[in-house]
């Protein structure tokens, strides 16, 4: 008996991703909200009447793939260009040979990988042949388009965001794979359901991820005469740690932290735990997302629950302390302990107020009575006259103004009814009420 092999075939040799590329829009996975029946990009692709745009959306959607299959149905050259090993001389030769077909009638599809890769000189140059239409530009980016496209190429193109991909789509694709004649069909190879499923879920959305995963599955399976099965073992090699998506300094790192402050201000915490969970495996410092639970503790619980500032604060020196991977229990109960404490944004609102106020406003002098006089001069100058000794008085009370005239009875501070927030509310409505009575 001839032993079965992977390789018999050497045509088939190449990545199962590049080998099940789609050719054409019946075959693509995912996307429906832009390439569904009467959707605006399949119309447009379908009616050969593309402008220049942009596909924005993280790795292994479809991005280059779709840019492929525009380029089988339009009526014009394309030309592949990659931002990573191009530069301004690449583009001019690129941009003279579209010039050059222009005047014959032909139109070019330029398509630009990575296009964020490219500096504000490099997008400068595709501009004035995107406006005379020498070229009809497609650009590939994982990045915000927002902040990494220059403004006036970016208003010149449609943007399309491409999502991830969802489970079904990929598992969709992946049963495609095991039984496509340039996949696995030949090889007989035996995986269940759930096997499919866990590399859909371990692939977070990428199809490239989810195909090169089954590939490697596929090749350390177990081979028998009668095929190929996948063991649960063996697929547990293949997934035992995720590569998460998280860039630090990108949109993905503030779009993170957002989830975490507003799943904590919606008392949620198991997704603020969950968000704060994600921040760490993809790498993030502890210390920062530390300072942003001080930051939260002042301005989302304030007085309603003045412990929790301690609270943060004493993780932030656990986590100073200690270090990864031995702090992340320390975030877990700081994060929990703000999730479940009463909220109030009286505190930030006031703060706010008062910088407008004090920017918006004139510069008012203190009033006499609120200097300090330490000097005779200062005293002839009735520096501290009428001053009212708080502590001189049975209450310690005064009805003295404290603001200036242009600003006299003007509130910041508004407390809410939560948590100990209540009791310094009736404090504060019983000290109004007392100056009010003794106003005279």
């Amino acid at each position: 008996m001839e032993q079965m092999t992977l390789f018999d075939d050497r045509e088939k040799t190449a990545p199962l991703a590049s080998r099940l590329r789609p050719e054409r829009l019946e075959q693509f996975v995912g996307q429906e909200h832009l390439l569904g029946p009467g959707k605006m990009l399949r119309r447009l692709i379908e009616e050969d009447q593309i402008s220049s745009m942009i596909f924005w959306g993280p790795p292994g959607v479809g991005k280059t793939t779709l840019a492929g299959i525009i380029a089988a149905r339009t009526k014009a050259d394309f030309i592949n260009f990659s931002a990573v090993t191009s530069g301004i001389k690449e583009i001019k030769e690129v941009m003279q040979r579209a010039e050059s077909s222009r005047c014959m009638g032909i139109r070019t599809v330029l398509f630009v990988d990575e296009i964020h890769r490219f500096n504000k000189a490099q997008q400068d140059a595709f501009l004035p042949f995107v406006e005379k239409g020498s070229i009809i530009l497609i650009g590939a980016t994982t990045e915000n388009p927002s902040f990494e496209v220059n403004a006036a190429l970016l208003s010149r193109c449609r943007v399309f965001v491409l999502k991830a991909l969802e489970e079904d789509d990929l598992v969709r694709l992946l049963q495609n794979a095991l039984e496509s004649p340039s996949g696995f069909q030949n090889s007989h190879v035996k995986m269940t359901d759930r096997q499919l499923r866990a590399i859909a879920a371990f692939a977070n959305g990428d199809a490239r991820t989810a195909l090169n995963t089954l590939e490697m599955a596929v090749l350390n399976g177990q081979i028998s005469a009668e095929g190929i099965t996948v063991t649960d073992e063996g697929l547990e090699q293949c997934i035992s740690r995720r590569s998460l998506l998280y860039d630090k300094t990108g949109e993905e790192h503030y779009n993170l932290i957002s989830a975490l402050h507003k799943s904590m201000r919606n008392s949620d915490p198991d997704a603020a735990i969950y968000w704060m969970c994600r921040m760490l495996e993809g790498g993030e410092n502890p210390l920062y997302i530390a300072r942003r639970l001080v930051r939260f503790a002042s301005e989302d619980v304030g007085m309603a629950d003045s412990q929790a500032l301690q609270v943060a604060v004493a993780a932030y020196q656990a986590c100073h302390f200690l270090g990864m991977p031995e702090c992340d229990v320390h975030l877990t109960h700081a994060v929990t302990y703000l999730a479940m404490a009463p909220k109030s944004n009286a505190l930030y609102v006031a703060c706010e107020e008062c910088k407008k106020d004090v920017k918006e406003k004139r510069a008012e002098p203190v009033p006499l009575w609120l200097r300090n006089a330490p000097t005779d001069l200062m005293k002839n100058l009735h520096y501290g006259a009428g001053y009212q000794y708080a502590h001189d008085t049975a209450e310690k009370l005064t009805n003295m103004q404290c603001l200036p005239d242009s600003l006299a009875g003007r509130e910041y501070y508004r407390p809410t009814g939560q948590g100990q927030e209540a009791r310094i509310k009736e404090r504060l409505r019983e000290i109004k009420d007392w100056k009010e009575e003794h106003s005279n």
